[in-house]
């Protein structure tokens, strides 16, 4: 079971945005994105936000995509508690 408790963050919470939530969904990768520790989860959405440029924003939600459908990495770095939970 994931755990969802946002509130032991130290970093703003970053809400989804409705673009983000679609993409996911629709690429049925939401259990894997709701699989990650709250801070990654807080992190992806927040290094997204910080995004100046449309193009570089895109770029980082097809990073996160990709990683979400890997399960194994975690803004480019191996990561341990993944698999492949939200690949179809």
């Amino acid at each position: 079971m994931p755990d969802n408790d946002l509130s032991r963050l130290t970093r703003p919470i970053q809400p989804m945005p409705d673009d983000i939530r679609q993409r996911l969904e629709g690429e049925g990768l939401m259990d894997a994105y709701r699989a990650r520790p709250p801070y990654q989860r807080n992190d992806y959405l927040a290094w997204i936000a910080r995004a100046v440029r449309p193009a570089t924003r895109a770029k980082r939600v097809a990073q996160m995509v990709e990683e979400l459908r890997r399960g194994d990495v975690y803004m480019k770095m191996a990561w341990g508690g993944g698999g492949r939970s939200g690949a179809s």
